[in-house]
């Protein structure tokens, strides 16, 4: 462990029991831009995830574009699953746990409402849909989708507002009217201060949304028989999140396949392969966005 991430762990505090290894303590306030709740054990996101989109269009090769694109991405997809994870090991915790605090209670509650849960605090059920919905995003699935609907980080919508995933919000002033709304709709694409937050907010919906409950169901199958995460696989949930349908879902999986994206997925497996507290932290907390990039890749394709 380096001498940063001793005194990351030095400045945040982790409660240390016997035999149960470490516990995060709740933090049950205001929640950040995507809705999440926080940990006190868990920092501020590192500065670098505010940083905005790049300017993709001034890269004329399609090859070094895409590369731009993936090296931009993948450090903050990293960085939002890593976060998820510490949260599902707290979950876990507080499963084994045979009476919660108030503090512990209030935080179940908040995350249940978060993610649409509505059964009681503490309940087996309410467990058992929070660790469904507590989850991780395959960086292959991501990283398609986010091209596919930002045209590359080039989209109008993703250069104005950051947003890669063409997400919608419901409320006047909340982001950017589409230019070719249909009379008497009101919604809007949402407007994110960074991309690392509509990152979030589209792992978030995928994790929460009934539309996109066989995306969980895919990743719940792939734990309980010990299978990777596959974009591929889970791609096959998004019947619903283009009008395209079944069309739109092999669109995305060739998008996967041609640009050789299952090549982060095993990239991200092996960043977590070690899933204690203390490297889960470090790649929260990590200080700069190179620190998560894969250390090499294969060529890509032309642009799908």
């Amino acid at each position: 462990m380096t001498a940063v991430s001793r005194a990351l762990l030095l400045c945040v505090p982790l409660i240390l029991f016997a035999g149960a290894g470490a516990l995060y303590t709740p933090f049950v306030g205001q929640p950040d831009e995507d809705g999440d709740i926080a940990l006190s054990s868990l920092p501020p996101l590192p500065a670098w995830a505010a940083a905005p989109l790049p300017d993709f269009s001034v890269i004329r090769d399609t090859t070094e574009r895409k590369a731009a694109f993936f090296s931009f991405l993948f450090p903050r997809i990293v960085l939002a699953n890593s976060r998820i994870l510490i949260e599902r090991h707290y979950l876990e915790t507080l499963r084994a746990k045979s009476e919660l605090t108030e503090a512990e209670r209030q935080w179940l509650a908040a995350h249940a409402t978060r993610l649409r849960i509505d059964e009681a605090i503490g309940s087996d059920a309410q467990f058992a849909l929070l660790e469904k919905r507590i989850g991780v995003i395959p960086p292959s699935l991501i990283l398609a989708q986010a091209a596919n609907e930002s045209a590359w980080g080039t989209s109008r919508f993703a250069t104005k507002g950051n947003n890669l995933f063409g997400q919608w919000c419901f409320s006047k002033g909340c982001g950017l009217v589409p230019l070719s709304r249909a009379a008497g709709a009101s919604h809007e694409v949402a407007s994110f201060a960074s991309p690392y937050g509509s990152i979030r907010a589209y792992m978030t919906n995928l994790n929460r949304h009934p539309t996109y409950q066989l995306v969980r169901n895919l990743r719940q199958q792939s734990f309980q028989t010990n299978q990777p995460l596959s974009g591929v696989v889970l791609a096959g949930g998004l019947l619903g999140y283009s009008e395209r349908g079944e069309d739109y879902v092999k669109e995305i999986r060739a998008m996967i396949r041609y640009n050789n994206l299952e090549f982060f997925d095993k990239q991200f497996q092996a960043l977590i392969a070690d899933q204690s507290p203390e490297h889960l932290l470090e790649l929260a907390t990590a200080p700069n966005a190179a620190a998560l990039l894969p250390r090499n890749r294969g060529t890509s394709s032309t642009e799908q």
